[in-house]
């Protein structure tokens, strides 16, 4: 199936919101300690703009344009990465709760990577090559 066909696109969709309510959950864990405030509303930020922009694609006006969303929304699942591997370097107690986390955007963003790749006519066997070549394993 490809992000394109309308039932996986749905439940692609509200798999990413229960991703963002999620994150918002875990955010409400860490707002008591100041130390997190800047990185929550990084994270809060670019969790949520996933579904955002996947949402806004749905009014585009041309292909190119519906692409774009889709690229800006897997830079965001980056971002999310990002994020949540610097908390869970700098808070040990959330680890398990962060690698579920992490576990989650990481399938996100290979489906939102092959959905693109499939939309630029690539296919997806030689962009599973090319992410274990260059895998976040450096966190």
């Amino acid at each position: 199936m490809t992000i394109q066909n309308s039932k996986f696109k749905t439940e692609f969709i509200k798999r990413i919101i229960k991703f963002s309510i999620s994150i918002l959950g875990f955010c409400e864990k860490l707002k008591n300690e100041k130390f997190f405030w800047s990185i929550i509303d990084q994270l809060i930020k670019s969790s949520t703009s996933i579904g955002a922009n996947i949402v806004e694609a749905k009014s585009s006006i041309s292909k190119l344009e519906y692409l774009k969303y889709f690229q800006i929304a897997l830079k965001s699942a980056n971002e999310t990465k990002y994020w949540l591997y610097l908390i869970k370097e700098v808070a040990p107690k959330h680890r398990s709760e962060i690698q579920k986390l992490l576990e989650e955007i990481i399938e996100i963003s290979k489906i939102l990577a092959a959905g693109i790749l499939t939309m630029k006519g690539r296919t997806s066997k030689s962009f599973n090559k090319n992410i274990q070549k260059k895998s976040l394993d450096f966190f």
